[in-house]
Formats: structure tokens, sequence, C-alpha cells
């Protein structure tokens, strides 16, 4: 599970290389949200039908290579804004396979990352929570200061 940044994808494949990629869709979503407010600035209704049709229809139902054409065939006379939408369609296309929402639901799979978040939120808070019972109670002087701060106690 990625947001779509290359690096992510060449660490991915370098220590896991049979591993199954997927961005995460509302990472996805906010990078076609971009888009919208590109094309419609200071017009939130037009930003939002914009998406209802684009994100509903395309974005989250996979059809990635619908999307891409779209995108890249707006009209724009800002050569600022073509440019921008223009790498906004590069992401998407370099990331379709990644994005199948669908077919990762039947899969019974992940498609966005709160929950792989907030399971590394947990388990790094009981962690923490753990080796500071464990410094407290082996009788060490803590300052008030932050707890676990690098200098005082290395992990």
């Amino acid at each position: 599970m990625g947001d779509g940044a290359e690096w992510i994808w060449n660490l991915a494949a370098l220590h896991f290389p049979e591993a199954m990629q997927i961005v995460d869709l509302y990472h996805a979503r906010q990078h076609l949200w971009e888009v919208a407010r590109l094309l419609y600035p200071n017009d939130p209704v037009k930003q939002k039908a914009w998406m209802k049709v684009h994100q509903k229809r395309l974005l989250d139902k996979g059809k990635i290579e619908k999307l891409v054409p779209v995108l890249r065939t707006l009209p724009s006379s800002n050569s600022e804004l073509a440019k921008k939408v223009r790498t906004k369609a590069d992401y998407f296309e370099r990331n379709a396979k990644r994005l199948r929402s669908p077919q990762f639901r039947r899969q019974h799979l992940f498609v966005g990352s709160g929950v792989i978040e907030a399971g590394c939120k947990t388990v790094i808070a009981s962690r923490l929570k753990t080796l500071r019972n464990v410094l407290d109670c082996a009788g060490s002087q803590r300052d008030p200061g932050p707890p676990m701060r690098a200098s005082k106690w290395p992990l």
C-alpha cells in the first residue's frame, strides 16, 4: 500500500518483489480533487460536480484507462494549468495497475491505508509505552521533558 510515489514502489520491488502493489485510494482521490480545484478555482459546486463524474464513475471503479485520456484532453489555454493536469494524468497512468480498487475489494484487500496507519500507530504507541514502563521500573531518573528523547533514551 502506498501513495503512488515512485520511490515507494522501488523499495517494495527491491525488498518484496512478489508483493501486490496498491495505491491508497484516498491519496488518488486527493490527486483528482487537485485537478477539480485547478479547473474550477473558487467554485466548489462545479468542483463537486466534476468529481462526482470522474471519481465515482472512473477512479472508484478502476477505469483508469478512461480517466487518463479525459485528463489529457481537457481544454486549456493556460499552459501552466495544462502542465499541472498532465502531471496528474501521468500519475494515474503510471499507477493504473495499482488502482484496480474493485478488483482488490473482490479479493478482500484494503484499498485505503487508514487501517494500516492505525495499526502502526497502535503498535508503536504500545511499544513505546511498554518501554517507558520498563525504564520506570528499572529505577531510572527521568526528567519531566518529552518522553523517549533520543539523547537520553536510545531505543
